[in-house]
């Protein structure tokens, strides 16, 4: 199952040729939300957050989604960054450009007839 994703992709080409593809969390519209969460937490953890979206200028829950958001970033971001070097990545072109292999076991299957023909 594909991870959800919730934000963007950039391309970055650093100067030492390290490539890299960065997802950046971004805010979800009010309006997309359609999912619930529930959670159980003490006074304290609870006045701290209403008090950490109070000074941000925000409901406690844009507060929370946003966080909680920002650190699934963090934690997954061994699956959502790929770092390159420069001679890997002439490798990884090397391969996308090359002319795709001849593979009969699978062309005679896309070739067979299937049970709706």
């Amino acid at each position: 199952m594909p991870l959800p994703f919730y934000g963007l992709l950039l391309l970055v080409l650093t100067m030492s040729g390290v490539i890299c593809i960065y997802s950046h969390t971004m805010t979800i519209a009010r309006t997309n939300r359609t999912e619930k969460l529930d959670l159980r937490l003490t006074l304290g953890a609870k006045q701290a957050l209403r008090l950490a979206a109070e000074v941000s200028h925000k409901t406690v829950s844009d507060f929370v989604m946003e966080s909680a958001l920002a650190k699934a970033d963090e934690v997954l971001a061994d699956r959502r960054i790929i770092s390159l070097s420069a001679e890997d990545w002439q490798a990884f072109q090397a391969a996308l450009d090359a002319p795709p292999r001849k593979l009969p076991r699978l062309e005679r299957l896309a070739n067979s007839k299937t049970i709706l023909d």
